[in-house]
Formats: C-alpha cells, structure tokens, sequence
C-alpha cells in the first residue's frame, strides 16, 4: 500500500496569525513561577524567545493573538484540571496571571483571549476572531508544548488551518514531553515544525517595504 504524500505548502499560506500561548508573568517571576505547572530546562529563556517573533510580525502587519489561562478564584472552572500533575494555578487577579507585558511586548488594542481550558479554541471566541482576521495560516509559541501549544494546534488542525510551531519558542513539561509533542505535531502537518530564523525570514519577506 502506497503511503500519500504530503503536498508541499508554504511556511505562510494566505493570512498568518501569531498565537501567544500562555506567556504570563509568572513566567518570569523571581524563582521561574509558582511552581504549579512542572516545566523543562530553559523554559523562561525560550518564552523570551519568542518576543522576537512578535516582533518580526508586527513588522509585517501579522496579527497577534495573546492567549491566557485564567481561572475563578473559587476553583470552579478547573474541572479535571487539577486531577494530573498540575496543583492551582493562574488565578483571576493575581498578578502573575498578567500577560508578561514588558517580556511580550504586549500594546493596547492587541488581541487577548482569555481561556478556561488548555485549547485556545475551546470555549472561547478564538474561532469568531480568527475569521475576522481572515487568518490561514496559525504560527504558535508559548507553553507548554506538550499541553497547551499541542491542544491549540490540534483544534486549529482540525478547523482546517494550516498550522506552525516555531520550536525554538515553546517549551514543555519535560524535555521527552516537548520532543514528543512536536514530533506529534510534525506528524499532523508536514512543515510544522519551524525554527526561529526562518520564521522571521518568512514575515520579513511580506512585510510592507
């Protein structure tokens, strides 16, 4: 049985979209957070890493959507949440649970989703927005890999959106989470995985001269 092939597509088909997955302030909390939320080696320096994506998209007039968890402080909306690795975290009201403005580069009238759940689609208006934006093509940073970024891919997979990752600017729970979750990813669309560099390269080509 012959195995199809993957047609070759574009870095960026049609309108991109940056997604911002979870880079909050606790990220960069003295002591790397609150420790609610395992995380990998280096998972503050590759958050950081990812300014530099928002950066390069702004510069092309790429939307960028900043996505960020936030719970009830009754723990209401936590669901099952809190039944695996993960303790409580992201309180409405706490500080930490600020989009990292300065890291970011966050800007008034800049798209923010708020979410309850670990996709950026689910139960939000992410979906309604992004078809305003008129958006094709759905790059990801942000946490974790292995959580977050991989539940959001798989949603805007399956909404038909071509979908990337800039490897470089995610991180995961672990190292073998991370890993396995961008293969998992690479295995849904061909091209997904991206680095940094050609990103940037990628935006830089279509912003306006």
């Amino acid at each position: 049985m012959s195995q199809a092939t993957a047609t070759p597509r574009a870095l960026i088909e049609g309108q991109a979209a940056l997604i911002v997955i979870d880079i909050q302030a606790n990220t960069f909390a003295e002591g790397g957070g609150d420790g609610a939320i395992p995380c990998m080696e280096g998972y503050a320096d590759r958050m950081l890493a990812a300014r530099q994506a928002i950066d390069a998209a702004r510069a092309a007039n790429i939307p960028i959507v900043y996505i960020q968890e936030v719970h009830r402080p009754d723990h209401v909306d936590f669901g099952r949440e809190l039944d695996g690795s993960e303790t409580v975290h992201c309180i409405e009201g706490d500080a930490g649970t600020e989009i990292a403005v300065d890291e970011m580069g966050f800007r008034n009238g800049d798209y923010l989703v708020p979410k309850r759940r670990y996709s950026a689609f689910f139960g939000t208006d992410l979906e309604i927005l992004l078809k305003g934006l008129k958006a094709q093509t759905l790059i990801l940073v942000g946490g974790l890999t292995d959580v977050c970024v991989h539940y959001t891919f798989v949603d805007g997979h399956q909404h038909d959106y071509f979908c990337r990752v800039i490897e470089d600017c995610v991180a995961g729970s672990t190292i073998e989470a991370h890993e396995a979750s961008l293969k998992a990813m690479e295995y849904l669309q061909t091209g997904a995985r991206r680095s940094l560099p050609e990103v940037v390269e990628a935006m830089a080509q279509i912003a306006p001269s």
